[in-house]
């Protein structure tokens, strides 16, 4: 694993790659969410999932509580890894991060993804209709948490790791609950949108929504499960992002994925899960 610019996880790093896929967590997740995915991507794909101060190996930064201040430190970063072709992937709250990036990095003429793919999250245009929750007393935060069935039950029963998580998912949940929608004009890049058919708070027209977000081509897929599809059943995730990145190689399945030599292993999510 190496760590690359303060920002990037990198759990394989590979000698010359040909694409980078950039993962964007879920509020209060870390990069620990997708080491996994370096082991099934196309050969030629280098996986660097982004790590976000208040977690993990940034645990003692502050993290971030409005987008556009997050933007503005991600891009410059983000500026001195789009030497080669790549594309982002983000699930829920790492859905906008990786779509405001993509816009500011548009804004400063520089390279953009060849594909963004959102998991979990409605089209940014499309308001919340939630009263926020960021700010609520510290039971009916954990309450409200617990409803999301994304934060394992321990962890919520153990009041010092909760002590340690409830800020980071205070300031992630502020991220998005602050999130304004600023209008301009769509990305160029092809889109693909994810969701889960049980999914409570995000519907299939929420994702469907991001259709209006790129002039280029637009697929959409719902999978079995809930909000954390991704995690509770990953492999036909996993399957559908090895065929865009093979289609972004230009190579055929068979020959470009470590996934056909022995299948789609499971993600394993970091322990620090929510929203």
């Amino acid at each position: 694993m190496k760590i690359r610019d303060g920002w990037f996880v990198v759990p394989r790093p590979v000698p010359h790659p040909a694409l980078r896929l950039f993962c964007f967590p879920f509020a209060g997740g870390g990069a620990l969410v997708y080491r996994d995915w370096s082991e099934h991507v196309p050969l030629g794909v280098e996986v660097c999932a982004v790590q976000l101060p208040g977690r993990e190996g940034r645990f003692k930064e502050r993290p971030y509580t409005r987008l556009a201040d997050l933007v503005q430190s991600l891009v410059p970063a983000f500026m001195t890894q789009t030497q080669l072709p790549y594309v982002f992937f983000g699930h829920s709250m790492g859905a906008l991060v990786a779509f405001e990036v993509a816009r500011e990095l548009r804004r400063r003429n520089q390279p953009g993804p060849q594909l963004l793919m959102v998991s979990g999250c409605r089209g940014p245009q499309r308001r919340d209709p939630d009263p926020p929750i960021y700010d609520l007393p510290e039971a009916d935060f954990v309450e409200e948490i617990r409803k999301l069935n994304g934060t394992p039950e321990a962890v919520l029963e153990n009041q010092e790791l909760l002590q340690l998580l409830i800020p980071v998912l205070r300031a992630d949940f502020q991220v998005c609950e602050t999130y304004e929608y600023l209008q301009d004009k769509p990305l160029s890049c092809p889109m693909a949108a994810f969701g889960g058919t049980e999914d409570a708070d995000v519907s299939h027209e929420d994702v469907a929504a991001w259709s209006d977000e790129t002039t280029a081509s637009f697929t959409q897929r719902m999978f079995p499960g809930n909000h954390f599809y991704l995690l509770d059943q990953p492999a036909p995730l996993i399957q559908q992002v090895i065929a865009h990145l093979t289609g972004c190689l230009g190579q055929p399945p068979a020959a470009a994925t470590r996934a056909s030599r022995g299948g789609v292993a499971s993600a394993t999510p970091s322990g620090e899960l929510s929203a």
